[in-house]
């Protein structure tokens, strides 16, 4: 009696469908996941921005504005150059590396700051925001799915 052993070609190939469609499920969250992690910077950054400004304050009783730098955003990162960052700089912050998003800092009012945080790490020209004031941490103001 001669024995059988193996896969028939009908099993290999329900194989191959069921690793297919996992592959289709996985790939889009990686990627998501991947862009989630690339603008998890700003958020960090416009609080470390919003805590600048506020010690700024304590030690000279007013805020400064900062106009947005750097001036464009891309899914590359940029680098951050100090002499030309303006306000940052006087407030005395800059991130610790190169940055994917562009930051500003705006005074609607004498008592309070408005810092804001864009980055398009996905490169499809609709921006996630972060924005934070002397009272509201950094919060997303796009939709999550936005990178």
């Amino acid at each position: 009696m001669r024995q059988n052993k193996g896969f028939s070609l009908v099993e290999l190939m329900i194989v191959v469908a069921i690793i297919g469609i996992l592959a289709a499920i996985a790939i889009p969250n990686f990627v998501a996941m991947q862009l989630k992690a690339k603008r998890a910077e700003v958020p960090s950054n416009v609080d470390g921005i919003k805590t600048a400004e506020l010690a700024y304050d304590a030690a000279f009783d007013g805020y400064v504005s900062a106009a947005n730098y750097p001036a464009i955003t891309t899914k590359q990162p940029n680098p951050w150059d100090e002499a030309s960052s303006g306000g940052f700089k006087t407030i005395g912050w800059k991130p610790d590396g190169e940055v994917r998003g562009t930051y500003q800092v705006d005074l609607p009012s004498t008592n309070d700051i408005l810092v804001t945080g864009e980055c398009d790490v996905d490169d499809d020209n609709a921006p996630a925001t972060y924005t934070a004031t002397t009272s509201i941490n950094a919060t997303l103001n796009t939709d999550p799915n936005v990178y």
